[in-house]
């Protein structure tokens, strides 16, 4: 899967900490919780560059959990550089650490990242797309891995391409699940048809609930919205979405709609996918 922070964002902060000490070093990303690969022995020079690369080499960058580590370690690198420029060394302005916290913040940014306020945030990249990443990591579906990538990868780029992948990544999420059942869903059942489906074998239709429950009622109610989200979705993909012509006309949506569009398709995902791992660890 795609690394959610790249080598050059990777290297150019490790070169901040080539300037500090070892136990600065171990201390920040201890701090962290990052975890530390001891038996790893990094080809770059320096005792410093290699004791990043050995807390690098134990992290998993395709895995938000993993990475949101590291980004805690990033924010505690600009917020100390920030402080150097508010009070610099004898008075004098500190041009080149203010260059080297432009270049971080950049590095972040291509990366789909920002820095506000003392935390790096994801822009480009959508958290919910990252969590569900985390979630299907239990299933080994290749299919469901690319398209959580080319979602994650097309919000900004190619909205129309994130809002058609959407319906397919809950489309593939019901197939595997219902095939978990030992279901094979027909090729002719639709994104509403699928969700049904998965939403009977889950046990998450309004007639499961009993009215004794307390909040039956708006239980009930957020359990048929489910499908009405499914509906939506594939509503918008047919106007939209890739998968079908357009005149020269069309204008496609932004990238602020494909994030509403596959933020809504993965917090289904998610929430059905997370349904069923509860469902099978009641069994066991």
């Amino acid at each position: 899967m795609t690394d959610l922070i790249s080598k050059k964002t990777r290297t150019e902060f490790r070169e901040y900490f080539v300037g500090t000490t070892l136990r600065k070093i171990s201390e920040e990303f201890d701090a962290a919780d990052v975890p530390f690969a001891s038996d790893y022995s990094p080809p770059e020079s320096g005792q410093r560059r290699s004791l990043v690369e050995q807390y690098y080499h134990a992290v998993d960058f395709s895995s938000w959990r993993d990475v949101q580590k590291v980004l805690r370690v990033y924010e505690s690198v600009l917020i100390e550089l920030e402080e150097r420029v508010k009070q610099p060394l004898w008075g004098n302005k500190d041009d080149y650490t203010e260059k080297k916290i432009a270049l971080l913040i950049r590095c972040l940014d291509r990366d789909g990242f920002v820095y506000s306020d003392g935390r790096i945030s994801a822009s480009a990249h959508n958290p919910t797309v990252e969590e569900l990443s985390e979630t299907a990591s239990n299933f080994d579906s290749k299919i469901l891995r690319q398209q959580i990538d080319r979602i994650r990868n097309a919000i900004e780029n190619d909205p129309d391409l994130a809002i058609g992948t959407a319906k397919e990544l809950v489309e593939t999420t019901c197939r595997t699940i219902l095939a978990d059942y030992g279901i094979t869903a027909d090729t002719g059942w639709d994104v509403t048809r699928l969700v049904k489906e998965t939403r009977g074998v889950l046990k998450l239709v309004p007639e499961d609930i009993p009215d004794s429950a307390k909040g039956a009622e708006t239980i009930k109610r957020m359990l048929s919205n489910l499908g009405q989200i499914s509906q939506g979705i594939a509503e918008l993909r047919n106007l939209y979405g890739t998968g079908h012509g357009k005149d020269g006309q069309f204008k496609g949506l932004s990238p602020r709609h494909a994030r509403l569009v596959a933020g809504c398709a993965t917090i289904l995902a998610t929430f059905l996918f997370e349904t069923h791992e509860f469902r099978k660890e009641k069994t066991i």
